[in-house]
């Protein structure tokens, strides 16, 4: 079979076992030990490691984004902070104009490559911005604002849900169209302990969008993907019914034996690896017994585990190692059970 064969039958939970993983490992730290990083892939050829520079991440730019928000970049090719949100006040969304759905990406070329890389075996996907829903309402109207608006029920905040959600349905059409396997999307909505909302806040608001976006992508035969740091205990039944078929969720923020009970068998885990504790502080020992435990938890003999992990500066390049040679050394470790 073809890796993209393999890794859809992982998906679809009617794999052999196959553990597929990934690390990516941020510019600052690829930078600064190429030749360490280069070496340790040559010899964990399972495990996908990868590292790239956005140039207009370099530290003390200010970028304003196709919303009109406008970002600055304290760290070089790190992620930013929102300084000017276009819609602060509500006055101003009657002008608003929203960006052009058919100038998200090139879509011809979109479709070309798709049609590439399924010829060579490659699992093929489309993205969806992080931060394209929940975190982009605090980019427009600065997270105060909104976390006011969602206390008061205030009702610009269904115009301006409307106007977000029509762009991304339009975008999402136009992914499956391509003819893509896989859609990611990426929105970060909890946060170290609890969510940022009520759960119920949360269903009234969010969930109804996602419904539209995951259900859209199921009926045409796409897997939706969904990323999001923090804490999302309370609505990961939710995010399963609304059409999900990988949710990648941080490991010890929601407590790997919350995501067995819940998660395991019935939608594929994609798991984030501990950044904060293990990694960070932790031996590699510790890293390879975490991890360990992660892949006999969640894994099965029919798939259904992915996992990844993202190296930031501070963490001792021998961890990051050590979760690379970890992942290398269980990526079969269902296939023989």
């Amino acid at each position: 079979m073809t890796e993209r064969e393999r890794m859809l039958r992982c998906i679809e939970l009617r794999g052999d076992g196959e553990i597929f993983s990934s690390v990516s490992i941020a510019w600052p730290v690829w930078e600064k030990h190429a030749e360490f990083f280069e070496k340790i892939k040559n010899e964990c050829p399972d495990v996908k490691i990868f590292a790239g520079k956005d140039e207009t991440r370099r530290a003390g730019n200010k970028i304003r984004d196709k919303w009109g928000c406008l970002w600055i970049y304290p760290i070089d090719y790190l992620d930013g902070q929102v300084i000017e949100h276009p819609l602060d006040d509500w006055s101003k969304l009657d002008t608003y104009i929203p960006p052009d759905p058919d100038k998200y990406v090139d879509w011809e070329k979109a479709k070309k490559d798709v049609k590439e890389a399924k010829e060579k075996g490659i699992l093929t996907g489309g993205g969806i911005d992080h931060g394209f829903f929940f975190l982009l309402l605090t980019y427009l109207r600065g997270y105060e604002n909104v976390m006011i608006d969602f206390a008061e029920e205030n009702p610009n905040l269904y115009r301006l849900i409307e106007i977000i959600e029509d762009y991304w349905l339009k975008v999402i059409k136009k992914w499956i169209e391509t003819g893509v396997d896989t859609i990611g999307f990426g929105d970060d909505l909890g946060l170290q302990n609890s969510l940022p909302i009520s759960p119920s806040a949360w269903r009234k608001y969010i969930k109804p969008s996602f419904k539209k976006f995951f259900t859209l992508c199921k009926e045409n035969k796409v897997h939706a993907g969904l990323h999001t740091d923090g804490w999302i205990v309370a609505i990961m039944e939710d995010l399963i019914e609304c059409g999900l078929s990988i949710l990648n969720p941080q490991d010890l923020v929601n407590g790997i034996d919350n995501i067995e009970r819940i998660l395991k068998g019935r939608i594929c885990i994609d798991l984030d690896i501990d950044r904060q504790k293990i990694t960070y502080s932790g031996t590699p020992q510790d890293i390879d017994e975490h991890i360990f435990n992660c892949v006999k938890k969640l894994g099965s003999q029919n798939g259904g585990l992915f996992m990844k992990f993202g190296a930031y500066p501070g963490t001792p390049i021998e961890n990051i190692a050590a979760v690379i040679t970890s992942f290398e050394k269980y990526h079969d470790y269902w296939k023989n059970r």
